[in-house]
């Protein structure tokens, strides 16, 4: 079975669209059959605002009253293109271009009928009739440079197309799949929760609502509910994106909400149980013109989504737009090549791991038609987009897919259409083999913030730091109610986590991921001590080499959190205390953890702590936290403490 992605042309995906007439209908016409010409005009009205069957039948009335009428076909041809009847677009180009003998005509047939060949997958015929093309269009500059990148497609499609891979490929069960249409499938980190769009038939008056499937406790997905009352409504909320916690939602309204244009995007929280009143994200997100698609980074603070506003390199592009530290979104702005091209760039997915960016495009080579690529992040930007290959992609479009945190399964839309012209789609789920798994895979920490002394739950800021160039990854909020919180954690880096209330001393945690290959999800719950007199909390990312006192360069994150504390808490007095475990002389551990608390205090004096805030002491192996009867436990004990006095 090959793998399909969704390409129903549903107005939240692509919006209205009407075909050129072409540069044919600038020459003469090969008919002189009056009645025949009145026809062919008057289907044009209808083809150009899609009306497709009072276009086609005319077409048919212009062909029978002049059957060697070549310009009806080719407009007959069109119609069936917009249509995505392929194989009837074809045999019409066909039979028009053997009635051709003007190559100044045969030329716009051949570029179509090029076009129509690689959507379905002859690439032999394709390569045929745009090389014709290429070697007589010589004013069209624009048309020759798109005909020229369709042979690039044909040729790679050639080369690439018997690519074998070993894929796992099956439809969700009809508990999911229980509506005649449902697309672009997202999930929250934890595979917990599937987002995806219903659609209740393909026709403009069937509604489309935002569902949610959970799991069960046996791991089945249940069957899906609409995802809340504040969200849905009896107008079209269409294709969304999903925070890795599951509580930050944005969507595409295109009606009956406040907006800016055609279609915007819209923002909902989830706190505890209930979906917030959605928010228009405003003129720096949204603008007069059409956007939709939106994807989100794994902390909800980073969005990518699909504009054809002016200022683009292409009629849609791909745009970017930041939460800045006010929780205000940044203006968007156009991400640029190598992602966007002169063609389309459509359906972005910004994996967890925040360094692999997915997208369709037309502009970029391929097998035909809407293609998915994937793109890097590197330190100067984006690296050229690469085709994922085949079976991934065929000569269909492909879009709409979504990969899970650890890179090991997908899940798509496929489409279905019956004999009768009925339109079908299913949700699938696919496991990707290991050489298409993402290089470096993100796992994920949450649990409950609470209170240590009332144990009551908080909303606290969680922040995630790539120590080893105190460089801050994702920030998220626990929730107000619940107190739950979750972080995504990605190979390759070394974390400190911190958790952070006004009124409270922050806390936190270390995750040394630099060279782990394989891991589990973490729980984690954390208790916030109230910054008041004898409060302390364990410094867990200040590192020094064994039996040494000079504090490594990793531990500027957490000596800057220290500092941030105290500049906005001047009136508070801190002792940094040093420990040890019982290896060694007892005189000696002394002596070290009194140099380690001095190494931090004196890095704080320098950089601007007055030393009035601050007292340093070394308690040596006298006050152990656990047994030093083991790694685990000696580790523990060896730590530096913020005590406030």
């Amino acid at each position: 079975m090959k793998v399909m992605w969704w390409k129903v042309s549903v107005f939240f995906l692509f919006g209205l669209f009407l075909l050129p007439a072409g540069a044919i209908a600038q020459v003469q016409l090969s008919t002189k059959s009056k009645k025949a010409i009145e026809l062919y005009n008057l289907a044009d009205n209808y083809r150009v605002r899609n009306q497709h069957e009072q276009a086609i039948s005319l077409l048919n009335q212009a062909i029978t009253k002049d059957k060697n009428f070549a310009e009806a076909y080719y407009r007959l041809g069109l119609v069936y293109m917009s249509m995505k009847n392929y194989p009837s677009a074809i045999s019409n180009f066909e039979k028009g271009l053997s009635l051709t003998s003007d190559p100044k005509k045969q030329k716009v047939y051949w570029f179509d009928l090029g076009e129509a060949c690689l959507i379905t997958g002859q690439y032999d015929k394709a390569v045929k009739y745009l090389t014709d093309f290429v070697k007589v269009e010589n004013q069209n500059r624009q048309k020759a440079e798109r005909a020229e990148q369709l042979l690039k497609n044909a040729a790679f499609a050639q080369a690439n197309a018997s690519v074998n891979a070993e894929w796992k490929l099956r439809p969700l069960s009809d508990t999911v799949n229980r509506f005649p249409l449902q697309y672009f499938p997202v999930l929250t980190a934890d595979q917990q929760e599937l987002i995806f769009t219903r659609r209740l038939g393909s026709g403009g008056e069937h509604d489309e609502d935002l569902v949610v499937s959970r799991k069960d406790n046996r791991g089945r997905w249940t069957s899906p509910v609409s995802i809340s009352k504040n969200i849905n409504s009896v107008l079209n909320e269409g294709t969304c994106a999903i925070s890795a916690d599951g509580r930050k939602l944005i969507f595409t309204s295109c009606m009956g909400r406040q907006s800016f244009g055609s279609c915007d995007l819209y923002q909902s929280l989830k706190i505890g149980n209930e979906w917030t009143e959605p928010v228009n994200l405003g003129p720096n997100v949204n603008s007069s013109e059409w956007e939709s698609q939106p994807a989100l980074s794994a902390d909800g603070r980073t969005l990518y989504f699909v504009s054809d506003r002016r200022g683009g390199l292409g009629r849609r592009d791909i745009w970017v737009s930041n939460l800045d530290e006010t929780g205000q979104w940044t203006k968007a702005k156009n991400l640029g090549a190598p992602v966007n091209t002169q063609y389309d760039e459509i359906s972005p997915f910004i994996h967890a791991n925040n360094k692999v960016l997915y997208f369709a495009s037309k502009g970029h080579t391929g097998f035909g038609g809407y293609d998915i690529f994937f793109s890097d992040r590197t330190d100067t930007g984006w690296s050229d987009p690469v085709n994922m290959g085949s079976p991934i992609n065929d000569f269909e479009d492909q879009f709409s897919l979504f990969i899970t945190a650890d890179g090991k399964i997908g899940y798509y839309s496929h489409e279905e259409t019956s004999g009768q012209g009925n339109t079908r789609s299913r949700i699938y789920e696919m496991q990707f083999p290991a050489e298409y798994q993402v290089e470096y895979k993100s796992n994920y920490v949450k649990g409950i913030v609470r209170d240590k002394q009332t144990r009551k739950e908080l909303k606290a800021t969680v922040e995630l730091y790539n120590i080893n160039g105190n460089k801050i990854e994702a920030v998220v909020e626990s929730d107000s109610i619940s107190g739950e919180y979750l972080m995504v954690l990605t190979q390759g880096a070394e974390y400190a986590l911190y958790v952070n209330k006004k009124g409270y001393l922050f806390t936190s945690s270390n995750f040394n991921y630099s060279e782990t290959t394989d891991f589990q999800p973490i729980r984690m719950d954390f208790e916030l001590e109230q910054a008041k007199r004898g409060s302390s909390v364990v410094l867990n990312n200040i590192f020094f080499d064994t039996d040494k006192y000079d504090l490594k360069e990793k531990s500027i994150t957490e000596l800057q959190k220290i500092i941030r504390f105290l500049n906005e808490n001047p009136q508070i007095r801190i002792e940094i205390g040093g420990h040890t475990d019982n290896t060694g002389n007892p005189a000696y551990n002394l002596q070290l953890s009194e140099k380690r608390a001095l190494a931090v205090y004196n890095y704080l004096v320098d950089n601007g702590i007055e030393n009035s805030q601050l007292r340093y002491r070394g308690y040596g192996q006298r006050m152990p936290l656990d047994s030093n009867d083991s790694e685990r436990g000696r580790a523990l004990n060896r730590r530096i403490v913020f005590q406030i006095q």
